[in-house]
């Protein structure tokens, strides 16, 4: 499977990039940034590293610094940390970005690979929505588009109705689930049920020892948000288990209807079904056990 991840990394941006690089499914062939958990500047930054960390010789195309119709950002910080990754404030710059856009990649790499490519957008979905509105042929292009985002039934993380990713850019997600490309949604109805402990990521550091290592490292800062914020012992697989949902629908109970995002107003962000609109499948329930498994499994067996 051809996969651009569209990512503002962020730790479980990181874990998930881990996944992919390590999933024998999945040809990584580029990562798109956007603004979310960090900076763009920053998110570009990050995912240059992690991939010369992962060994991984993969274009990086810096996207949107704003949501559609803004000017300025808030990154969680108090979620990532200042950086993106946690505790770990010196990350050095690694390569540059790639020439493109993030939306004009995302159209020339559909073009090239028509009918092929699956695009896994795990931050705010502005990027999408440029790329729709670059070229309106991007979404017959791709072969799916995989969504990391949306609480559709079920309480939000950012405010009770509505899940961070959508949040940041509701317009955005408006936009795309206008007129999607062949869509899953995998959202706070499942990712949720995919809990990494603290114990899980030891296990993964004494197989792992440089990535997994790391990915324990970052991941404290995180864990302790969950423990303070949510009285969790663990955090959600929430972009792993959208880039899992990409190669191993079976995971999955889906269920289709069309969606619509409120764009303003005290529910801004809420992800709604909307009978009006074209269906995308929306995850409802996981197998969480066997995605935590997976997930360790796979990137276990990086260096």
């Amino acid at each position: 499977m051809k996969l651009i991840i569209d990512t503002d990394p962020g730790i479980d941006d990181a874990m998930a990039i881990a996944y992919a690089a390590a999933a024998p499914e999945i040809d990584l062939i580029g990562l798109t940034t956007v603004f979310g958990n960090t900076h763009v500047h920053q998110s570009s930054r990050n995912a240059r590293f992690l991939l010369n960390k992962l060994g991984l010789d993969a274009p990086v195309a810096e996207g949107a610094s704003f949501a559609l119709g803004q000017n300025h950002h808030a990154p969680s910080e108090h979620v990532h940390g200042p950086e993106g990754f946690g505790d770990i404030t010196e990350i050095p710059e690694i390569g540059a970005n790639h020439d493109m856009s993030a939306a004009e990649f995302l159209v020339d790499t559909a073009r090239r690979h028509m009918g092929e490519l699956v695009v896994c957008a795990v931050g705010p979905l502005t990027n999408i929505a440029l790329a729709m509105q670059l070229d309106p042929e991007f979404s017959r292009n791709i072969s799916r588009l995989v969504v990391m985002g949306g609480a559709v039934y079920c309480p939000g993380n950012v405010s009770a109705h509505a899940e961070a990713n959508i949040y940041h850019d509701a317009k955005a997600a408006d936009v795309v689930f206008a007129t999607p490309p062949e869509t899953v949604l995998v959202g706070l109805d499942v990712t949720l049920k995919t809990l990494y402990e603290t114990a899980d990521f030891e296990a993964l550091a004494e197989r792992s020892k440089d990535m997994g290592a790391f990915l324990r490292d970052i991941s404290r800062f995180y864990l302790n948000f969950y423990k303070e914020v949510g009285g969790l012992e663990g955090c959600g697989l929430h972009d792993s288990t959208a880039v899992i949902a990409c190669t191993h629908e079976p995971m999955f109970e889906m269920v289709e209807t069309g969606l619509s995002v409120v764009t303003e107003g005290p529910e801004i962000g809420a992800t709604r079904p909307d009978p009006s609109r074209p269906a995308v499948r929306v995850c409802r329930d996981v197998d969480g056990a066997g995605v935590v498994d997976l997930f360790t499994e796979r990137v276990a067996s990086l260096p």
